[in-house]
C-alpha cells in the first residue's frame, strides 16, 4: 500500500458548521491528505494522528457561552500551523485573552475585507489593491485582539476580520475562505497548506487510487463482492475501481426500481455488460417499489424504503452468488455530510442519504465503501484515469432513490411516466443547446398539484413540473443557472405539448444555501 498518501496529513476539528466539508475539499485541492473529526478529540489522539497543521472549523454556537465547544488545552502549544475560521477564530481569540462580544449587527453574506498593517505570509496575496471580497457568515465578532496577534483584515461591520501571530505560525479569519462565494479563499486555504505547513502534495488520482486498489484487496481477500449499479458516476466508478482491484469477484446488480430516467435500464445494460464486459444481473423490482411507497409523502421515509429495500433485493441476490459477502456502494462525501454529519456527529441534520442512512442493522452483508472520503470531483479525476468514458464520468449527479425524491409527495406510476418524459426533453434541450456542460446538475421535478390552463378553445386542470439547473464546485453550496429566457420558453413549450397531463412548467431559482439541490 502507497505510503506517501497519507504521509503529509492536515486536520480539520469541526465545531458544527455546514460548510466544514469545505474545507476538506480545498486542503484536497492542495494534493494533501486530511481527515475531518469532532472538535473535541483529545490530545492523544491528536498526537498520535501527526498533523502537519490543524484547521478550526466554523460552527453556530457563542464561544462565551457556558458549555461552549472547545479544543484541548494543549493544542496551541504542538508547534503545529493553526487556522482559525469564524468560530475557530473567535475560540483561539478567547483562549489567548481576547474578548468576543455579540455583533451588533449581524453579517451574512458578501463582503468586502480591508487590509490592516503587515498581510504576513498568509495574507501576502490574498489582497489585491488592499482589500479582498469575502463571505461572512457570523453573529459575533473579536473585540479585542490578544496579546501577541496583530490585525491583518476588517470589514465595515466588523473591526478584526483577519488575525495573525507570526512567530507562533497562529492565523485566523472571520470570513469562509472555502466557499466559492470568497473568490480568492482557495488560494489562501492553499498558501495555509502548502507554504506555512510545509506540505508538497501526494493526493493525487494516480496516488488514491492505488491506496483505494490495496485497501480494496485487503479488506475482501478472495470473498466476492456485489454492487448496486445505477449508471450513475458514483456507482461507476466504484465498478471500475473495484473490477481493477479483485477482477471476477465483482457481480454488479442492477435494480430497475421503476424510478429511473427514460430507457435508462437499457442504456445502463449496454454500456456495462456489453461494452466493458462486466458481470451485470438486471432485476425488474417496479412493482415492489411502487408497492412500498404506495401512500407514503414523507421525503425522509421515501428514502428509508427505498434504502430498506435496496438492501433486501441485494441480499436475495446475494444468496444467489456463491460467496457473496460485501455489498459496494458508491458513497461519497457529501451523503455522509447531509446525513447529520456522520463522520463527526457535530454536524446539524439536513436530510438523510440512502447509502449512510437508510441501511438496516440486520443487513447481512458487510459494505465496501472506496469513495466515501471523495468529492463528485475527485470521483470523476479518478473515473477518468481508471479509463471510463468521458460523457459517462461527467454525467450529472442521479439521487440514489432516483425519481421518489424528485416526486414530490406520494409516488405513483402516472407521475415518474410524466416526469421521466419531461425530464428527458430538459436533458435533450440542454446538450442541443449546449447548456449541459456547464451545468453541475440540471433535473425536472414533479409537483402533485394542479392548476387551470387552456389548450386550443378548452380548459384544462393538469400538473405542474418544476426545472432546476445549478452550477456548483463542491455541491456543497450551490447557485442556480441563468438558463436563457429563449430557452426556457422552448423548453416549456415542448414539455407542455409533448408531455400529456402537463400544463405548467416553472424554473427554480433558489440557491445552496438555503434551500438544497434536491427539493426532497
Amino acid at each position: 500500500m502507497s505510503q506517501d498518501i497519507h504521509g503529509e496529513k492536515i486536520l480539520i476539528l469541526d465545531f458544527g458548521s455546514q460548510y466544514t466539508q469545505l474545507i476538506a475539499r480545498r486542503v484536497r485541492e492542495a494534493h494533501v491528505y486530511c481527515e475531518l473529526h469532532p472538535f473535541d478529540m483529545d490530545m492523544e489522539a491528536i498526537r498520535a494522528f501527526g498533523p502537519k497543521g490543524i484547521i478550526l472549523s466554523g460552527g453556530p454556537k457563542s464561544v462565551y457561552e457556558e458549555g461552549a465547544p472547545a479544543v484541548a488545552e494543549a493544542l496551541f502549544d504542538m508547534g503545529v500551523p493553526v487556522l482559525g475560521i469564524c468560530y475557530g477564530m473567535q475560540l483561539m481569540s478567547l483562549h489567548f485573552g481576547g474578548k468576543v462580544v455579540p455583533a451588533g449587527k449581524r453579517e451574512y453574506g458578501h463582503a468586502t475585507l480591508l487590509a490592516s498593517g503587515s498581510p504576513g505570509p498568509l495574507f501576502d496575496e490574498f489582497f489585491v489593491e488592499g482589500k479582498s471580497p469575502v463571505w461572512m457568515s457570523h453573529g459575533d465578532h473579536v473585540e479585542q485582539v490578544p496579546e501577541g496577534f496583530e490585525v491583518v483584515g476588517f470589514s465595515d461591520n466588523a473591526p478584526v476580520c483577519a488575525i495573525q501571530n507570526v512567530a507562533r505560525n497562529l492565523y485566523g479569519v472571520q470570513f469562509h475562505p472555502e466557499v466559492n462565494h470568497t473568490p480568492r479563499g482557495e488560494q489562501l486555504l492553499d498558501t495555509f497548506v502548502r507554504s506555512i505547513c510545509g506540505c508538497t502534495g501526494q493526493w493525487t488520482p494516480g496516488q488514491i487510487i492505488e491506496d483505494a486498489v490495496a485497501r480494496i484487496r485487503e479488506q475482501v481477500g478472495s470473498e466476492r463482492v456485489i454492487l448496486g449499479l445505477s449508471g450513475g458516476v458514483d456507482s461507476s466508478v466504484a465498478a471500475a475501481l473495484i473490477q481493477r482491484a479483485i477482477g471476477d469477484q465483482l457481480v454488479c446488480v442492477f435494480v430497475d426500481n421503476g424510478l429511473l430516467r427514460l430507457d435508462e435500464g437499457d442504456q445502463v445494460m449496454r454500456t456495462f455488460a456489453q461494452n466493458m464486459g462486466v458481470n451485470v444481473i438486471r432485476v425488474n423490482a417496479e412493482e415492489r417499489f411502487l408497492s412500498a411507497l404506495a401512500g407514503v409523502e414523507d421525503p425522509e421515509r421515501k428514502r428509508k424504503i427505498i434504502g430498506n429495500l435496496f438492501v433486501e433485493i441485494f441480499e436475495e441476490e446475494s444468496s444467489k452468488i456463491d460467496d457473496a459477502t460485501w455489498l459496494a456502494q458508491g458513497t461519497i462525501y457529501p451523503d455522509v455530510i447531509e446525513s447529520a454529519g456522520a463522520k463527526t456527529g457535530k454536524a446539524h441534520n439536513i436530510k438523510s442519504h440512502h447509502n449512510v442512512g437508510g441501511l438496516p442493522e440486520h443487513m447481512k452483508l458487510k459494505l465496501l465503501e472506496p469513495l466515501r472520503e471523495l468529492f463528485k470531483d475527485e470521483v470523476r479525476a479518478i473515473g477518468e484515469e481508471l479509463g471510463l468514458p468521458h460523457p459517462m464520468v461527467y454525467r450529472h449527479p442521479f439521487p440514489g432513490p432516483g425519481l421518489g425524491v424528485r416526486i414530490l409527495g406520494e409516488v405513483k406510476h402516472e407521475y415518474a411516466e410524466i416526469l421521466r418524459r419531461a425530464d428527458a426533453i430538459y436533458i435533450e434541450e440542454l446538450y442541443r443547446t449546449g447548456h449541459y456542460d456547464k451545468i453541475s446538475q440540471a433535473f425536472a421535478v414533479f409537483l402533485p398539484v394542479k392548476s387551470v390552463g387552456v389548450m386550443g378553445d378548452g380548459r384544462t386542470y393538469e400538473y405542474v413540473i418544476a426545472l432546476r439547473a445549478v452550477e456548483t464546485k463542491d455541491f456543497m453550496t450551490a447557485g442556480w443557472y441563468p438558463l436563457p429566457y429563449a430557452d426556457m420558453a422552448h423548453i416549456s413549450g415542448r414539455i407542455i405539448n409533448e408531455v400529456k397531463g402537463v400544463n405548467r412548467v416553472v424554473y427554480d431559482i433558489s440557491s445552496k444555501p438555503p434551500a438544497t439541490i434536491e427539493w426532497e
